[in-house]
C-alpha cells in the first residue's frame, strides 16, 4: 500500500531551516507496526501520524515517533501538523484566529492557528500540563563531563540546572555565555553513565547570551535517548524552559514573553516565541508558537505486514 505524506519545516518562515517534520494526514491504514519503521526511515526528530479525534469536538488525535520509540508530547509535531492540515484545508479556517483542541497521549492541546488573506502564517499551542519540576539533577562536575565542557562554563546562581517536564522531562542547564553553547558536545559514554534511564535525560543548554536583535535566550537540544543526537528546535522544551524562567522572574502578574534561538549551529536556524501567564505568583498558562512551511508533497511505499 501507498500512504500520503507531507514534510514541513518548523519554527522557520523558509524552507531548509528550522525542524523538518513528516506528517501522514490521514494515517488510518497505516499498520501500527510500521509507525516507528517509518518514523526511522524519515530520520527526523519526529514524524506525525494523524487520526480522527476520540471526541468530535476536537479537531484530530495525534501521535508522534522519533526514531527511538512513541513520545506523549512535542512542540515542533504538534504545530506543524496542524500548519499542514489547514494549509491543505483539513482543518477550516476562520477569520484571523482559528482556535482547534488536538489530542495527544498527554492530553488536549489548544492550539491558535493565525492567518492573513486566509493563508496559516503562525500556529501556537498552549500545555496540557503546566510545569513540573523534577528530582535534582547531577553535579556541575558530572554534567560538564557530559557536556564536553569544564564546571565552570555552568551558571552556579539562580540559574541552577534544573529538570521540568510539561509532559516531556527535560534537564535545562544553563550556560554562561553563546561561546559554551557552541562547544558542547554529549560524551555518549558519559550520558550513559550519568543519565540513562534517569527521569529527564534529554538534555537542554541555554544562555541569555542571544545573537539576533529581539532574542532573549540560545539553545541547543540533546536527545540520544530518544534517537535524536540533536534537535533543530523543541517546543516541549520550551514550554518547560518558560516555565524555569518564570518561576525565577519576579513578577508575580501578567504574561511574561521570551525568543529562543535554536538549532544555529546546526544550520538549520530556528525561532520560538514562549509566553507564560503568572496570576499572584504562580504559573497559569504556558504557551510556545512560530512559523512553519511546507515543503514536500509525495508518497511512501509500505510493505505487507
Amino acid at each position: 500500500m501507498k500512504a500520503r505524506y507531507f514534510t514541513a519545516d518548523v519554527f522557520t518562515g523558509k524552507a531548509f531551516g528550522g525542524n523538518p517534520l513528516a506528517v501522514f494526514p490521514d494515517a488510518t491504514k497505516i499498520p501500527e507496526a510500521l509507525f516507528l519503521p517509518v518514523a526511522r526511515e524519515f530520520n527526523y526528530s519526529e514524524t506525525t501520524f494523524v487520526f480522527p479525534p476520540s471526541d468530535p469536538r476536537h479537531a484530530r488525535r495525534f501521535r508522534i515517533f522519533t526514531p527511538g520509540g512513541e513520545i506523549p508530547f512535542a512542540g515542533h509535531p504538534t504545530l506543524g501538523a496542524v500548519h499542514v492540515l489547514a494549509t491543505l484545508g483539513e482543518i477550516p479556517l476562520s477569520g484571523e484566529m482559528t482556535r482547534v483542541v488536538i489530542e495527544e497521549s498527554v492530553g488536549p492541546i489548544r492550539v491558535l492557528i493565525e492567518t492573513v488573506a486566509g493563508v496559516p502564517v503562525f500556529e501556537q499551542l498552549s500545555v496540557a500540563k503546566l510545569p513540573e519540576v523534577g528530582p535534582p539533577p547531577p553535579s556541575h562536575a558530572r554534567l560538564a563531563e557530559v557536556l564536553s565542557l569544564e564546571p565552570r562554563d555552568l551558571r552556579n546562581d539562580a540559574w541552577a540546572p534544573e529538570a521540568v517536564s510539561c509532559g516531556l522531562p527535560i534537564l535545562f542547564v544553563p550556560l554562561r555565555d553563546r561561546a559554551a553553547v557552541g562547544r558542547t558536545r554529549i560524551r555518549l559514554d558519559a550520558w550513559e553513565a550519568v543519565l540513562k534511564g534517569q527521569w529527564a535525560h534529554a538534555i537542554f543548554v541555554f544562555s541569555d547570551d542571544p545573537e539576533l536583535p529581539g532574542s532573549h535566550i540560545r539553545a541547543r537540544m540533546f536527545a540520544p535517548g530518544f534517537g535524536v543526537p540533536e534537535d533543530p528546535a523543541t517546543g516541549s522544551a520550551c514550554v518547560a524552559l518558560g516555565g524555569y524562567l518564570a518561576a525565577r522572574d519576579s513578577r508575580a502578574d501578567g504574561t511574561l514573553r521570551w525568543r529562543v534561538e535554536q538549532g544555529f549551529e546546526m544550520g538549520r536556524p530556528s525561532l520560538l516565541d514562549v509566553e507564560v501567564d503568572k496570576r499572584a505568583g504562580a504559573i497559569s498558562d504556558v504557551r510556545v508558537g512560530g512559523q512553519a512551511v511546507v515543503v514536500c508533497d509525495g508518497t511512501i511505499v509500505l510493505p505487507d505486514e
